[in-house]
C-alpha cells in the first residue's frame, strides 16, 4: 500500500527545506552585486566556479557517506554548521580587503561543505515519501518559496551588494543546523557495516549508473544544460541594473515565483506527460528564456526570468524524480549525488567559466553586447535539445493512460 505522510511528517519535511532554500538564495543572489560593486569583479567567474569544482568533489564522498554509514540527516548538521562559519569568515575577509587568493580559499572550502546539501536535502525527503511522483512536488515548492524569502530579507535590508547579506546567509545555516536536531534522523540500512573499497567510500560506484542509455542521457542532458544555465545568476543582476532596476535580489526571485507554481502541478504534468515531452520543453523554455533577455526590454527581461522557475522544474526538478522512481532505494542518496556532481559539477564549473569567457569575448561588463550574448547562448541550448531528443527513449516508463 502506498505510504501517506502524516501532517507532523510534511510539516517537518517542508520545515528543512524552506530553510535550506533560504540559506542557498541568501547566498548565490547577492554574491554577484557584492563582487561587482566591490574591489573583486575579477574574481566573479572563479567564484562562482567554486560551487561548480565543489559539486565535483564532495556530492559523492558525502552521499556514499549518507547511503552507508550516517543518517543523511546528521551529514547535513556538520556540512551546515562548516557551511555558517565559511560564509561568515567570507564576509570578514571581504570587508577587510584580505587577499584575493585568500578569499577565493574560503569562498572554496564554503561550497565544499554547502555543495553536498541539496542532494542530502533531497534524499532525505525521498526516503520518506511513498510516491515520490505525486507528493515530491508540494514538498519541494516550499524549498523554492525559502529560497524567496532569503532573497526578499536580503532586499528589505538594503544589503544588496554588501557583504554583510553574507551574516543574513551564515544565520540562515545556522538555523537550518538547529532544525536538523528536530528532524528524526531515521535508520540505516542492514548491510551498511559491510566493509567497502576505497570506489564505494569515495562514491566513484556511481558511476556505474551511467551504463544504463537512459539514464546517461538524463545525466548527460542535466549536465549540458547547465552550462549556458550557469550565466543566470552571475549576469542576469547586471542586466536588470543595464535595463533600469534596483532591488536586484527581489526581482530575481520571480524566478521562484513561477517555480512554485509548476512545482505543485509538476504531479499532473508527469502523469499526463512522458519525462520525455517535459524535458524538452524545459529546454525549449530555456532557449525562449535567452531569446527574451536578447531584447534587452524591461518587460522582455522580466519575462525571461519568470521563465525561469517554469524551465528548472521541467528540467532538474523531473530529472530528480526520475532517479527516485528508477533507482533503487539502496542507492538513491549516490544517484541524486551525482545528479549534483554531473550538474553542479561538471555543467556549472563550464559554465561559469565558459560564460565568463563568452562575456569578454561579447566586450566585458563595461561596453557588453548583450545580444550577442544571450543568443549565443541561446544556440548552445537548442544543440543540447538536439542531443537529449535523439538520445533518451524512455525504456522503464510506465505507460501512461
Amino acid at each position: 500500500m502506498e505510504r501517506q505522510l502524516n501532517i507532523a511528517e510534511t510539516i517537518e519535511l517542508m520545515g528543512l527545506l524552506f530553510l535550506h532554500g533560504m540559506a542557498l538564495g541568501s547566498w548565490f543572489v547577492p554574491l554577484s552585486g557584492i563582487l561587482d560593486q566591490s574591489w573583486l569583479s575579477s574574481i566573479k567567474p572563479w567564484a562562482f566556479a567554486a560551487s561548480a569544482v565543489a559539486a565535483m568533489l564532495s556530492p559523492l564522498f558525502f552521499g556514499a557517506l549518507a547511503d552507508r554509514s550516517v543518517p543523511p540527516l546528521r551529514v547535513l548538521r556538520w556540512t551546515s554548521l562548516a557551511t555558517a562559519g565559511c560564509v561568515a569568515l567570507s564576509a570578514w575577509y571581504i570587508q577587510s580587503e584580505s587577499s584575493l587568493w585568500l578569499i577565493l580559499a574560503v569562498i572554496q572550502l564554503q561550497s565544499i561543505f554547502c555543495s553536498p546539501s541539496s542532494s542530502l536535502t533531497g534524499s532525505i525527503v525521498f526516503s520518506r515519501l511513498g510516491n515520490s511522483q505525486k507528493q515530491f512536488g508540494m514538498i519541494r515548492a516550499l524549498g523554492t518559496i525559502g529560497w524567496m524569502a532569503g532573497c526578499w530579507v536580503v532586499s528589505l535590508l538594503g544589503l544588496d551588494s554588501n557583504p554583510e547579506s553574507l551574516y543574513v546567509c551564515a544565520a540562515f545555516w545556522l538555523l537550518l543546523t538547529v532544525y536538523t536536531a528536530v528532524v528524526p534522523s531515521g535508520e540505516m540500512s542492514a548491510d551498511s557495516s559491510r566493509p567497502r573499497s576505497i570506489t564505494e567510500r569515495l562514491g566513484l560506484d556511481a558511476m556505474s549508473l551511467l551504463k544504463d542509455p537512459d539514464h546517461r542521457a538524463i545525466f548527460v542532458t542535466a549536465a549540458l544544460v547547465a552550462i549556458p544555465l550557469a550565466a543566470f545568476y552571475p549576469y542576469t543582476p547586471p542586466l536588470l541594473s543595464y535595463v533600469g532596476f534596483a532591488s536586484i535580489s527581489a526581482w530575481m526571485s520571480l524566478a521562484q515565483v513561477t517555480e512554485v507554481i509548476v512545482l505543485v502541478f509538476i504531479s499532473a504534468i508527469l502523469q499526463r506527460w512522458p519525462l520525455k515531452w517535459v524535458v524538452m520543453a524545459g529546454i525549449g523554455l530555456a532557449i525562449l528564456r535567452y531569446t527574451l533577455f536578447s531584447f534587452g526590454t524591461s518587460l522582455s527581461v522580466l519575462s525571461g526570468i519568470v521563465l525561469h522557475g517554469v524551465l528548472f522544474t521541467f528540467t532538474y526538478i523531473s530529472a530528480q524524480i526520475y532517479l527516485a522512481q528508477r533507482i533503487k532505494p539502496s542507492w538513491r542518496t549516490r544517484a541524486q549525488a551525482l545528479l549534483s556532481f554531473m550538474t553542479g559539477g561538471i555543467g556549472n564549473l563550464s559554465g561559469y567559466l565558459l560564460s565568463g569567457a563568452w562575456m569578454s569575448l561579447c566586450g566585458g561588463l563595461v561596453d557588453t553586447n548583450w545580444q550577442l550574448y544571450w543568443l549565443g547562448l541561446a544556440g548552445t541550448l537548442f544543440l543540447v535539445l538536439v542531443y537529449f531528443a535523439t538520445s533518451y527513449q524512455g525504456h522503464g516508463e510506465k505507460p501512461r493512460a
